[in-house]
């Protein structure tokens, strides 16, 4: 029964429909190797010497292998006060993100929220138009965030499209869950945080991704808001190291090395781009599965 059970369910595919499927399974596998193969030779070029670098314009293994762009990025240990103020700036924002972001999507995704298309509205015109970089840094001056995290924090507490997409999320989840509740006695905070967060898992582990992804890579931001370089995240310090590694100072100036001569300077660039974009990628595994559920379902329902 159970054979003829699998058999019923299989689906012939037809010569044309194979040949179709063949050819969108090369596509994709030539655009992940597209994707995939700059970041090896990247990671490759990271241990490779500068002459290497230098002679062979592509490689996948480098000949000989050198930790000299990686001595000379954590010579100071400025990289890893950097990578921990990335952490905070990160785990902290993603939190405040979160925070503003469901609770401001869960009641405009109630269909019995009186005026809520205009509050909605009010959130797409903020897509469209922006403030520009002049009067945003006036409004954190005089809310006196300069040199401080709340400036990576506060001004972009929300983002409108994940906004949508987490309203979308919600509002197609069933009203008669929340009917339920409500007839069980649960307030709206019960019914938000003991229902609607814990059946919302796919979208929110994608909406924390997008905001982890931005927070970490915040880098016009952090050289806006933040001078003092106890405070710096690990993109501008990244930066700063790649203008030495390049012979020219934060200011412009030129770097006598003297008799030491110059560091590698291609594999140091390379060095700098693994360490930036490591710590991220590391965290994709764990939401992989969530993520294109989310993103998918909170787009098109609504």
């Amino acid at each position: 029964m159970a054979g003829s059970k699998n058999s019923s369910n299989h689906i012939k595919r037809s010569p044309g429909d194979q040949t179709v499927q063949v050819l969108i399974y090369i596509f994709i596998g030539a655009f992940a190797i597209a994707c995939v193969v700059p970041f090896i030779y990247v990671f490759a070029g990271s241990f490779a010497t500068e002459k290497e670098l230098t002679e062979r314009p592509f490689f996948l293994i480098p000949h000989e292998f050198s930790l000299n762009a990686y001595r000379y990025v954590t010579k100071t240990g400025d990289v890893f006060f950097g990578l921990k103020n990335s952490l905070i700036v990160t785990a902290v924002g993603v939190i405040i993100n979160m925070f503003f972001t469901t609770t401001f999507a869960y009641p405009l995704s109630r269909p019995y929220l009186r005026g809520r298309n205009g509050f909605i509205n009010i959130v797409i015109i903020t897509m469209l138009f922006g403030g520009g970089m002049i009067p945003a840094y006036l409004l954190v001056s005089s809310l006196n965030l300069l040199d401080t995290y709340w400036a990576l924090w506060l001004p972009g507490a929300i983002s409108a499209f994940n906004f949508i997409i987490v309203k979308n999320y919600f509002q197609g989840l069933p009203m008669e869950l929340e009917e339920a509740a409500k007839i069980d006695g649960s307030s709206d905070i019960g019914i938000f945080t003991r229902i609607i967060l814990p059946l919302s898992k796919p979208v929110l582990a994608s909406v924390s991704l997008f905001y982890m992804v931005g927070h970490w890579n915040s880098y016009f931001s952090a050289m806006l808001y933040i001078r003092d370089q106890d405070k710096e995240v690990v993109q501008i310090v990244l930066r700063r190291i790649a203008f030495l590694a390049g012979g020219i100072n934060t200011d412009g100036t030129p770097i006598d090395y003297g008799l030491m001569g110059a560091p590698p300077e291609k594999a140091v660039r390379m060095a700098i781009t693994v360490v930036a974009t490591v710590p991220i990628l590391i965290v994709y595994p764990f939401i992989q599965k969530y993520f294109t559920k989310g993103v998918m379902v909170g787009a098109v329902k609504g």
